[in-house]
């Protein structure tokens, strides 16, 4: 059974990311490269959204069932740190999904890794009503890569996804 690019892509489009579960592992931008060695075994490239992410360990299993399921014969899972992950790598579909699920979409990462000063991280916006008057409560949410925000509008309390 043949296994291109593609279509592990589109199997493990299936398999949701565990700390968000409204958008796949694709989605989020882990999944960096397959392809199918000449043994038969599937070869899957990810680069953790963090060096710490506590998912990662249950990530690589969801991604090797998924397609052991789907026939693969074997699959390896290959971690690479450079590039280091980016929020950027989110497309703009998976920022919708985030936006509807409650989860404020990361803005733009910091091009270039440069650190730009100024007075203040401009409000995000409520994914529930659209406000922007809204307060940041905490910078760490329920997990590293999410902060928590209140909106002064709607009252709703809503995670932003950090833009890395």
């Amino acid at each position: 059974m043949t296994f291109s690019r593609d279509r592990v892509f589109e199997i493990l489009g299936t398999v949701p990311d565990p700390e968000v579960p409204v958008i796949s592992v694709v989605e989020l931008g882990i999944v960096r490269d397959a392809a199918q060695r000449s043994d038969g075994t599937v070869e899957v490239t990810i680069t953790p959204t963090y060096s710490g992410c506590p998912a990662m360990f249950e990530i690589e299993r969801d991604v090797v069932s998924a397609l052991e399921a789907a026939g693969a014969p074997s699959v390896e899972v290959k971690t690479v740190l450079s590039p280091a992950w980016t929020t950027d790598w989110i497309p703009e579909t998976a920022r919708e999904k985030l936006r509807k699920y409650g989860i404020a979409p990361p803005g733009p990462a910091n091009d270039g890794g440069l650190v730009t000063l100024v007075r203040a991280k401009p409000p995000v916006q409520c994914p529930w009503c659209g406000s922007r008057n809204t307060t940041l409560k905490s910078e760490f949410g329920s997990t590293a890569c999410k902060a928590i925000h209140v909106c002064k509008d709607c009252r709703q309390p809503f995670d932003e996804f950090k833009a890395i």
